[in-house]
């Protein structure tokens, strides 16, 4: 496991068990062995799996720093699992819904639950424009657009509930909107622990 994972572990306040952790390697080694040949990685990834995928799917966790564990949370266009699986993992009470379209994203969604036996997560075939039940918790890295993915959390997300969206990866801090409706709070991941900064907008509906 990439050393300074363990810097990311501290900033995210969690302490993963040594079954959660042989199961993050597991699964980096699903995305070099076989997601990467698949295409559902770029082909020159492999080196980069831990950084920049894994540890960056993580900090997706950021959002539940000092609260309850989410219950339930659902990864909108989740690709080759991304964040989804590295969150199943780091919270195993948590029913994890890994969200996209097409035959084989789906077919490698389902491969990599099955070859990880994540009981918490399922795999689901459908466009996310199509969704019309309410979650507590939603992600999105790179699946959709910040103004399609807010339009998304304004009919889908409880009043409760929160939604995390991979804004950038650019050193500078991006730009905050204003999105009717919600409120976003900007985060960074701490410098140096992932080999790039990350920005992460937190969205929640306003009272």
């Amino acid at each position: 496991m990439e050393p300074r994972l363990g810097q990311l572990f501290d900033w995210l306040e969690v302490d993963p068990t040594a079954d959660q952790r042989v199961l993050l390697e597991q699964y980096a080694s699903w995305l070099v062995d076989e997601a990467i040949p698949a295409g559902g990685l770029g082909p020159r990834e492999g080196s980069r799996v831990w950084t920049r995928h894994i540890g960056d799917s993580l900090a997706f966790a950021q959002a539940w720093i000092g609260e309850l564990s989410p219950n339930e949370l659902i990864d909108i266009g989740s690709g080759s699992g991304l964040p989804g699986i590295p969150l199943a993992i780091l919270f195993p009470d948590c029913q994890v819904t890994l969200l996209d379209r097409g035959g084989r994203r789906i077919r490698l969604l389902e491969r990599a639950v099955r070859v990880l036996r994540l009981d918490n997560a399922v795999v689901r075939d459908e466009d996310a424009a199509a969704l019309d039940e309410r979650w507590r918790s939603m992600t999105f890295r790179g699946s959709l657009r910040l103004n399609d993915a807010a339009t998304l959390v304004r009919r889908c997300l409880l009043p409760q509930g929160i939604a995390v969206f991979g804004y950038s990866t650019l050193p500078e801090p991006p730009p905050v909107p204003e999105l009717e409706g919600i409120s976003l709070d900007l985060r960074e991941t701490p410098p140096g622990v992932l080999g790039h900064t990350a920005w992460l907008l937190n969205m929640r509906l306003h009272d």
